[in-house]
């Protein structure tokens, strides 16, 4: 699809920025399509840009009735597109929104912006903020949004995100996880919640984590990461391996020398039934390898090929690692 490559003419970016939005919104991309995307974003800083502008105006689309945002997120047929009519076509709806943005500014400024977004399991959902910060969501996640004056404030009741936060010296953006605290200016991190345990993995810059106490605080910068236990006690920051912890936006399951019980932890978030461990020794077994998110079938049907190790079902259903006899 020709999204227009010419990098300094603004027209030709906002008409692909366009495009794009809507097919992204309309959940139209195909993998080779998506990886054409997300080549266009990183080829020029004004790409990303138009992009993200566009996406800050759908942020305030909460206020426009669901009929109308449908209607304006409306691919033409094939048939009908044209490259000129597409894009002219999608610019007129960015316009339509751009309108309900005017009322959501004005409204910005005195009730702030409030929202909640939720993921089913086996999804992931990327929400852009008005700040144009970004949230990636893991299945079975959970979140809740408060701008309100000078706070950025988002609520993990659950699940994992990906932060991407819009650096912003006036206004920290806080996530809350259970018994911690992750402050930030500008930075990406990814916060998994489990019950009222949180554990953070800093990508680039810095944030800081803080527990129960005032003086429970550690600081971490790209490539440390740290727990927060659901007393409040925050662990000491501890190299962690980013590129695995947050495989999971690329749809996989990433163990380099894993434990077979944090195997388990991990595959549970993505069955409709935990995967148990039958002893402390099998527990402690290791594995390195590499399996998809939505097909955690194929990494019980592979591990007894890699391991001493047998798949049991239980009464209930869910299936328990065993030593093999």
């Amino acid at each position: 699809m020709d999204t227009g490559d010419a990098a300094c003419d603004s027209a030709s970016v906002r008409d692909a920025a366009a495009t794009w939005f809507a097919r992204v919104q309309g959940q139209t991309l195909s993998v080779a399509e998506q990886a054409e995307f997300e080549a266009w974003r990183s080829r020029h800083a004004s790409h990303e840009a138009e992009y993200q502008w566009l996406a800050g105006l759908w942020s305030a689309a909460d206020l426009l009735p669901r009929a109308r945002l449908q209607a304006l997120c409306e691919v033409p047929a094939p048939r009908h597109s044209r490259r000129s009519f597409l894009a002219y076509g999608l610019a007129a709806s960015i316009v339509a929104v751009a309108a309900g943005a005017g009322i959501w500014m004005q409204l910005q400024a005195s009730a702030g912006y409030h929202a909640t977004f939720a993921t089913e399991l086996g999804e992931r959902r990327t929400l852009t903020l008005p700040d144009g910060s970004a949230i990636e969501l893991n299945g079975r996640s959970l979140v809740r949004i408060s701008y309100e004056g000078r706070q950025r404030i988002v609520e993990l009741e659950r699940g994992e995100g990906m932060f991407n936060v819009v650096h912003d010296a006036d206004r920290p953006f806080v996530v809350q996880a259970g018994a911690g605290r992750v402050t930030v200016t500008g930075t990406r991190f990814d916060v998994l919640r489990e019950g009222d345990q949180a554990r953070v993995a800093v990508e680039s810059g810095h944030v800081r984590v803080q527990g129960a106490s005032p003086d429970a605080v550690v600081n971490l910068t790209a490539g440390l990461g740290t727990v927060v236990d659901d007393r409040g006690l925050v662990a000491a920051a501890q190299p962690v391996n980013t590129r695995a912890l947050t495989a999971w936006r690329k749809g996989q399951l990433v163990f380099e020398d894993a434990s077979l019980e944090d195997v388990a932890a991990q595959v549970s978030r993505y069955r409709d039934k935990p995967l148990w461990v039958s002893t402390p020794a099998v527990a402690r077994m290791r594995l390195t390898s590499v399996f998809k998110t939505n097909d955690t079938d194929a990494l019980l049907k592979a591990l007894p090929q890699i391991l001493p190790v047998a798949i049991m079902t239980r009464a209930d259903g869910s299936l328990e690692i065993i030593a093999k006899k």
